[in-house]
């Protein structure tokens, strides 16, 4: 073989191993690319669902916010109805106490005894 040969079988191995280093490089980038856009898109998706996350969260302590503020009134309006209703045992009591007519001072409703009734 003449070195013209060699040169030429050598310098046509470099061109083979160059363009093979090339399309291995690309096929890496590409690869990488392809990780880069699907760690994009994981990254929008949990952005998103955090958001998402953050909207219930919010939801859900205005509710909890909601719940308290009306329990807090129902246990107001009970604590009013117990007023009321001692406020009412003690004029029941006190008109008991003083009706000449009252038969006895117990907490009787003066509408339903017998005198009243019969007149």
């Amino acid at each position: 073989m003449s070195t013209v040969a060699i040169v030429l079988i050598v310098i046509g191995a470099v061109i083979v191993i160059a363009l093979l280093a090339a399309a291995l490089r690309r096929e890496r980038e590409r690869k990488l690319d392809d990780r880069r856009q699907i760690a994009t898109e994981h990254r929008e998706e949990a952005a998103s669902r955090r958001l998402g996350a953050q909207r219930e969260a919010a939801a859900a302590d205005e509710q909890a916010a909601r719940a308290r503020r009306e329990a807090a009134e129902a246990e107001e309006r009970s604590r009013a109805a117990k007023r009321q209703q001692e406020t009412a045992r003690a004029h029941a009591e006190h008109a008991a106490e003083i009706d000449p007519d009252a038969e006895s001072r117990d907490d009787r409703d003066p509408s339903t005894s017998p005198r009243r009734a019969s007149r």
